[in-house]
């Protein structure tokens, strides 16, 4: 009989970085064009579901704070991808702050690409990471993203996104997001151009 051959561990990679810094474009391009192309997650999805809270309630939750998210069923979900599972992970509305009802089903591929806040954070998290990226973005051009991106698509305000940013969004990044830029592997500067992306590319192919 021949041996049987040896599945590889898909390999997990993360980007992480403040609000509207990029990483969504980021991992975008890096799952386009590794070959074959990259399973692509984003932090985003995880938030608790505040089905059971009254919609003005929804509203003040603190969505710049780690507690936000559902760490173990994040970590869940890895693991399972990890071991060549497929698994359902979550997809989140952020225009009424709820768990979509139809879970993503997610096939394992050689390299699966996760971008969020707090990625690098919690040491649990961390550790399951094969390469750690962190993108930094100053705060002008973040807050200049966030307004054009939650006016157009979750339904804001120009001034309720202002003031979000001013009260939680900031102060949240200073005490938990900008700390991990020394715990990457990676440390990047916004706008990241192509040729960044392709040294990425690379690295994470020679893993």
């Amino acid at each position: 009989m021949g041996k049987i051959p040896r599945v590889k561990r898909p390999k997990l990679v993360a980007v992480a970085g403040g609000s509207a810094s990029g990483k969504t474009w980021l991992a975008d391009r890096l799952a386009e064009v590794l070959n074959p192309p990259a399973l692509r997650l984003a932090l985003d999805d995880f938030y608790r579901d505040l089905s059971h809270l009254a919609p003005a309630r929804r509203g003040r939750v603190n969505f710049d704070h780690p507690r936000a998210i559902d760490w173990s069923l994040l970590e869940e979900v890895l693991d399972e991808l990890t071991r060549g599972r497929t698994v359902a992970a979550p997809g989140y509305d952020f225009a009424t702050h709820c768990r979509r009802p139809d879970p993503r089903r997610l096939v394992p591929r050689g390299v699966v690409v996760v971008e969020g806040l707090w990625l690098l954070r919690r040491p649990t998290l961390r550790a399951r990471f094969d390469l750690k990226v962190f993108l930094r973005c100053d705060a002008a051009l973040r807050l200049e993203r966030r307004l054009a991106r939650d006016v157009r698509e979750r339904g804001r305000s120009e001034e309720s996104v202002r003031h979000q940013f001013e009260t939680q969004v900031e102060p949240m990044h200073a005490r938990f997001v900008e700390s991990q830029a020394h715990r990457a592997d990676v440390v990047l500067d916004a706008p990241v151009g192509e040729r960044e992306v392709a040294r990425l590319a690379a690295r994470i192919t020679a893993l």
